[in-house]
């Protein structure tokens, strides 16, 4: 097959090391969280987590960080793990949640200059996202209570007598009955509280509630009014005479009083509302299309006095999120483009500007001079604190975290290439090369395949699928942003829908011919790696090709009929072509199940029991296939994972089964 290219960029040059990087020394890594600047701009508290392997846990600790130069400040203990800081209005204090002996955040205030935290809550179920009032007279929380059981006490009770209940059964009529690795049928619900603290007085602010928060994202769902009278967030229901999951934006008195939603007659999702600096106005984001969740998100602004809406940002080809204001009014937000999260900012009357060029943002911070804070890392670097004016000049590099820990290993050249893909769109890949390099040798490929499918592959140091990591043994990694991938546009996310075998397989064929024209890869020792829709990839490669020696499934859509046993199955229609009772002939066109007589590559079949995104009979039906077809198959199950493998230890392992699978298909050393 004939492949046009652009020559690769190499994007990081490979670092050298003692020794090559193994999945003990990603754990060791410190993980840095989103920064929040002090009120003077003079400071960042942000939460740094360790990871011990013995215990098999992490442990975040919140850091004072100077932004004009200085050794960070620990803040907080070791030995309780604390997150989520938020700086009082004066700056002298500091909020934050910190993890009980009984596992569950509460929510504690300590002074920024020294002394002992004090805690404030003692919530059933937890705190997370604490807000300070305009003021400095209280602070705003969120916490889960019981539907029914709508106070601490009554939620409380309520639990303790679920735990002595034998009947631990579920019932239901609801369409959305689980997310993700947790099963809505037991009522959990966030609810707003307020905590006064010169009384100490707990009030809910939302005590009628029954919406969910974002599950994935729960934190930076509301904003407080700059003047603290009023409270705005997005809350997510079922609209049962649309049978459509959709979030709105909701607005509630703080003195007290009934929700008003303010997005009613919305076609699809809004999401993360925040306060003009002038309290005039309120801007959100706004999705159209509620079957298809990749749907590009439009900035949108409402006006408080006039109670209209209008379009903010309409017409941008990207799609912003976590936006935040500076004082005088211009927005910074993070975008996916073309594989990274990029840092914009958006002045009123203008078009974005791109304030980074290469790695991936999180955690946009603004302070009130207009300077952003940001975690930045790359494929080549873990996330670090970053800071720069609003013009996007003077980035500057503000914490060095993780720098001990990095420099016990190597890492290889990191390169992106763009070629031509199917039916002739260009389309882009990073390629990770081992940390020991040798121009002229060719080396075993690992194609890793990301999910969603509308996501990326990131340039990122991933905590799961990281590229250097898969690269380390010796091999080269590419990771392809197939069509279908997200951060080109609306068209290239959507072109797949009711295909989804079609491109992003000859996409990835085409990644891979190339890799091997250009004298980088063994043809003769390839394999395929997918988690999620890359499980899926994996399994559709299975079907259809024996090119690759071995294969990786994690978590992977096995059945696309069986995906209806997914928690949310909205838009299932539009990615698979059609629904079952319609004839199944357009959602089997693409279904790996039907191909099994293609199934001859030996493949690695990982799942683990929480997963409710697909579900574990998936990776179980794959296997049992496989096996029942004499195809070499090995089985990973986890009992106590979901869609992802977050504990320690479980990571550990799942690194090395994929390794040792990787090694004993492609055999010794040529």
């Amino acid at each position: 097959m004939s492949v046009m290219t652009s020559p690769s960029t190499v994007l990081y040059p490979a670092r050298k090391g003692p020794r090559a990087f193994t999945a003990e020394d990603l754990w060791g890594i410190p993980r840095v969280g989103a920064p929040a600047v002090a009120p003077d701009a003079k400071a960042l508290a942000v939460a740094v987590t360790t990871y011990d392997l013995e215990k098999n846990e992490g442990c975040g600790r919140i850091w004072l960080v100077p932004v004009t130069g200085g050794e960070p400040r620990a803040l907080t203990a070791p030995e309780h793990s604390s997150q989520q800081p938020a700086f009082s209005p004066d700056g002298r204090q500091l909020a934050f949640t910190r993890k009980s002996d009984k596992g569950k955040s509460q929510l504690f205030v300590m002074p920024v200059d020294g002394g002992e935290p004090r805690r404030l809550t003692e919530m059933p179920l937890g705190v997370f996202d604490p807000q300070w009032l305009p003021d400095g007279s209280g602070l705003v929380f969120a916490a889960m209570v019981l539907k029914g059981h709508f106070t601490p006490e009554a939620t409380a009770a309520e639990l303790e007598r679920r735990e002595k209940d034998p009947v631990k059964a579920h019932v239901t009529e609801d369409r959305i009955y689980r997310y993700w690795d947790t099963w809505l049928t037991t009522g959990e619900v966030p609810h707003l509280f307020l905590h006064d603290l010169a009384s100490g007085k707990l009030r809910d602010l939302t005590p009628d509630s029954t919406m969910w928060f974002d599950w994935m994202d729960p934190a930076g769902q509301y904003d407080i009014a700059p003047d603290g009278r009023e409270i705005v967030f997005a809350g997510f229901s079922f609209v049962e005479e649309r049978s459509l999951l959709r979030s709105a934006i909701y607005v509630v008195p703080v003195a007290g009083g009934a929700l008003r939603c303010l997005t009613t007659d919305h076609p699809s999702d809004d999401s993360r509302p925040r306060f003009s600096p002038d309290g005039r106005s309120i801007v959100y984001g706004m999705q159209h299309d509620p079957f298809f969740y990749a749907d590009r998100v439009r900035l949108m602004r409402f006006d408080r006095a006039a109670k209209k809406h209008e379009p903010l940002l309409e017409n941008w080809a990207l799609s912003p999120s976590h936006w935040e204001f500076a004082a005088d009014g211009t927005l910074a937000f993070e975008a996916e483009n073309a594989g990274r999260v990029g840092l914009f900012a958006l002045r009123p009357g203008s078009e974005p500007r791109p304030l980074t060029e290469r790695g991936s943002v999180s955690g946009t911070s603004v302070a009130r001079d207009g300077r952003v804070f940001v975690a930045l890392q790359s494929l080549s670097e873990p996330a670090e604190l970053f800071s720069c004016a609003a013009d996007g000049r003077a980035l500057q590099r503000l914490t060095r975290f993780t720098e001990e820990a990095t420099s016990r290993f190597g890492l290889g050249e990191v390169r992106e290439m763009q070629f031509e893909g199917a039916y002739g769109e260009t389309v882009q890949m990073y390629v990770v090369l081992p940390p020991d390099y040798q121009p002229g040798r060719r080396y075993p490929l690992a194609q890793v395949i990301h999910g969603g499918p509308h996501g990326i592959s990131g340039d990122q140091f991933h905590p799961r699928w990281n590229g250097q990591l898969f690269a380390s043994p010796g091999y080269v990694a590419a990771l392809v942003n197939f069509q279908g991938s997200t951060s080109w546009g609306q068209d290239f996310a959507k072109r797949i829908q009711g295909g989804w075998g079609d491109r992003p397989f000859q996409d990835v064929m085409r990644a891979t011919d190339l890799l091997i024209a250009s004298g980088l890869v063994d043809e003769s020792r390839m394999a395929a790696c997918g988690g999620s829709y890359g499980g899926y990839m994996a399994a559709w490669i299975e079907a259809n090709t024996d090119r690759f020696r071995c294969i990786v499934s994690h978590a992977g859509v096995y059945d696309t009929l069986s995906q209806y046993a997914s928690d949310v199955t909205q838009g299932r229609s539009k990615s698979f072509g059609g629904e079952p009772w319609e004839g199944i002939e357009a959602i089997d066109r693409y279904n790996p199940a039907r191909f099994a007589k293609g199934f001859v590559t030996p493949m690695l079949v990982i799942h683990g029991e929480k997963d409710y995104r697909v579900p574990v009979a998936q990776g179980l039906e794959c296997y049992g296939v496989l096996k029942a077809k004499g195809v070499p198959a090995r089985l990973v199950y986890f009992p106590d994972e979901n869609h992802w493998v977050l504990k320690p230890r479980n990571s550990l392992l799942w690194y090395r089964e994929v390794h040792d699978w990787l090694k004993r298909w492609f055999g010794a050393r040529a």
